[in-house]
Formats: C-alpha cells, sequence, structure tokens
C-alpha cells in the first residue's frame, strides 16, 4: 500500500491508515503489505566510496528481498540537483524516499514537497530537523568520542590540528566535535595541556573532499613550520578528509602524527596498517543500508515511525544492539524531536584491525598492502 495515495489531513490519514493496514503499531518489515513498494533514494554523491560500496548494496537487497523495487539518483554534490532528483524519484512513483542530504537547509523544499504528496522521509546519515522524517545513522557524537579517545590517550599533551568536515553537514559542525569534549579535548585545551594550532573551530572541508582537506593541511603545515611549532596530532572528522591530510604529510615529508578518521574505508584501513592513520572508527555501513531497507518497506505498510522496529536476526547486534532494534525518540540540535534509529560505531587501530576483516569490510590482502613484515599489525601477519 502506497502512503502517498492517502488523503491529506492528518485526521483523515490516521483513519485510513487504521482501516488500511493491519498489523500491530509495532510492526517490523516484510510481508505481502510491503510487495510492490517503490524506495526512491536521493544519494548526495559517490564519491565516497561507501555509499556504493556497502551501503547501497544491502539497502537494495533487503528492499528487493521484501518485494519492493528500488530507484535512485545521484546529486553528484550539487543540492540543486538533489532538488531535481528529488522531483524525479517522485514522479516515478516512489512510495518512500530516502535522502542522503548534500545540504540539511537545502534540502527543505524536496522534503516539503515530499510532505505535500504523503510521501515518508527517511534522512539517511544525515540529519534533517523536521519532525516528519525518520532519522537513521550512527551515534555521530559517540563517533567524534572515540576519535579524540583514541587521539587524546595516545597524545594527551601537546599541538593538535583539527580538520572538520562540510560546514552544512550537522554530523561536521555539531556532532563530531560535540564528541571531541566529551572525550576530553575542551578540557584539555582550556587547561593548555592542548593548543590548538588552527584555532578552535578547527578548518572545515568544503564537501568533505580528500584534495580540498589537502590543500589545507599544506597549508597549516607550512604555516607551523614558519612559526617553528610541531604538529603532534590531527582529529579528522572523515576517512576522505584524513586521506587528505595523509598526502599532506606526504607531500610535505612531514612524517605522520597520530590522525583519527571514521567510516572504515578501505585506504584508510591500509593506512592504519602502515602507520599512517592511527585510529578510524568503522562504522559498518552495510548495517546501516539494512536498516533502511527495512524500514522503508514498514513504512510502506503504514507502520507510524515512531513504532517502527527491525526484523529479528537483520543487523549485526555488535552495531545495534536490543535498545537500537526500535525506534528511539532523538532531540536534534534546534530541538526538534524525531524517530530515529542510531547505530552502534567501534573504533579501530592496528590491534584490532581483524574485526574489519571479519565484517568483510576489507580483504586480508588489501588490508596489508605495502605492509613491512617487521612493523605489522596482528591482523597481517
Amino acid at each position: 500500500m502506497s502512503i502517498r495515495k492517502l488523503a491529506v489531513l492528518p485526521a483523515v490519514a490516521a483513519v485510513i491508515l487504521a482501516a488500511c493496514t493491519s498489523q500491530s503499531p509495532g510492526a517490523s518489515a516484510g510481508g505481502s503489505a510491503a510487495a510492490g513498494c517503490v524506495v526512491g533514494v536521493s544519494w548526495n554523491n559517490f564519491q565516497q566510496p561507501r555509499w556504493a560500496a556497502h551501503d547501497e548494496p544491502n539497502l537494495k537487497k533487503v528492499v528487493e528481498d521484501g518485494g519492493g523495487s528500488y530507484i535512485r539518483a545521484d546529486a553528484n554534490l550539487s543540492s540543486e540537483q538533489q532538488l531535481t532528483d528529488v522531483d524525479t524519484l517522485i514522479s516515478q512513483g516512489a512510495d518512500v524516499l530516502i535522502l542522503l542530504a548534500q545540504d540539511n537547509k537545502a534540502i527543505l523544499p524536496a522534503l516539503k514537497k515530499a510532505k505535500d504528496a504523503g510521501i515518508p522521509v527517511i534522512a539517511y546519515d544525515r540529519l534533517i530537523e523536521d519532525p516528519s522524517i525518520l532519522y537513521i545513522t550512527f551515534d555521530n557524537v559517540l563517533v567524534g568520542k572515540a576519535e579524540a579517545a583514541a587521539i587524546l590517550a595516545k597524545v594527551p599533551k601537546g599541538n593538535y590540528v583539527l580538520i572538520k568536515g562540510d560546514p552544512g553537514d550537522p554530523n561536521a559542525s555539531t556532532f563530531l566535535p560535540q564528541g571531541w569534549d566529551d572525550a576530553g579535548l575542551k578540557a584539555k585545551v582550556a587547561s593548555g595541556d592542548i593548543v590548538l594550532l588552527n584555532g578552535p573551530d578547527g578548518t572545515f572541508t568544503d564537501a568533505w573532499k580528500t584534495e580540498k582537506a589537502q590543500a589545507n593541511m599544506e597549508a597549516i603545515i607550512d604555516k607551523a613550520v614558519a612559526d617553528g611549532k610541531k604538529i603532534d596530532a590531527i582529529l579528522a572528522e572523515n576517512d576522505s578528509t584524513a586521506l587528505g591530510v595523509v598526502a599532506a604529510l606526504t607531500a610535505k615529508s612531514y612524517g605522520f602524527p597520530p590522525l583519527s578518521g571514521q567510516d572504515g574505508d578501505p585506504a584508510n584501513l591500509n593506512n592504519v596498517a602502515l602507520g599512517k592513520q592511527y585510529v578510524d572508527v568503522f562504522k559498518n555501513a552495510n548495517e546501516l543500508g539494512k536498516a533502511a531497507g527495512a524500514a522503508a518497506l514498514a513504512l510502506c505498510k503504514g507502520t507510524a515511525m515512531a513504532s517502527l522496529t527491525l526484523p529479528d536476526g537483520l543487523l549485526d547486534t555488535t552495531v545495534a544492539p536490543v535498545a537500537g532494534l526500535s525506534a528511539q525518540e532523538f532531540t536534534t540540535p534546534d530541538g526538534t524531536k524525531v524517530s530515529s534509529f542510531i547505530l552502534q560505531p567501534t573504533p579501530l587501530t592496528a590491534d584490532t584491525l581483524q574485526t574489519a576483516i571479519d565484517a568483510g569490510q576489507i580483504s586480508k590482502a588489501d588490508l596489508c598492502k605495502g605492509v613491512e613484515a617487521a612493523t605489522a599489525p596482528p591482523a597481517c601477519k
């Protein structure tokens, strides 16, 4: 059954939903009610490898295995194109929309069109601050906390550089920095144990682009050298920015201070094995894609967002513990309350890289490429 075909008035919609759906309020995805469900996904870009390699294949498989069909568009980093893409997905008959927003403010006109058409919307891995959406992501505050906790344990005092992501992404501007502070960064800066070489706000990276992060980091290195200051540690918010940092350090023959990242991208996991990146917070995107696919099918059945549950056995319970298998209320930075599924990340250092191999994120050959036997981490022996 298509939610889009229900009456617009909420009171009438509630009556029709009650008449047309027979599942309990906490019904999970699957079953004949989801058959024929068209799930439309608007990706902001495929330049970051995880979307095509992990998120999309698992999302699509769950939808198609449940009797639905999958359609998609790639905005290629353009907020304007993404608005057009959403229009196209709606015209193609999408019953549920999954939006990975390029910019959480620029996407709002598309969200309004979906709401006006009665189409439920899932905000995928990037928050859209609107009470009508279902938010599916990893615990991004915990991601930031894991990044900073590892680096702070390794380098409790010294000169730090902060490399942030895109300023239009709440993960970059709010959640990850909050996690850094929860781990103790703010307190150490206040005590004088840590000095932030590129200022308290750090340096943002437009569109999370690796080449932009490299250019920014090279400028920071040049200034530090000119000022006679050593860079002791670097907090980079994700793997694409961390790759840019490593490229800059290599280009400047600077060496490799302890560096953070997140996503578990293969090149970064290899860098952890090589000693060029200290910690990579692994977000098992396979599981996030599964969660989104299952939630989309359940929404097609008419299940209320606040009552959604995920099917037993769908997810690795280390990623989504029991509490994470039912929709939870999440309060956004502006105080909006939304229904959400928040999955758990796993920080990986050289000693724990086997976890990524076991999860199918990377092969041993790719993880250990270029690693010398004398310095090989346990996963490469």
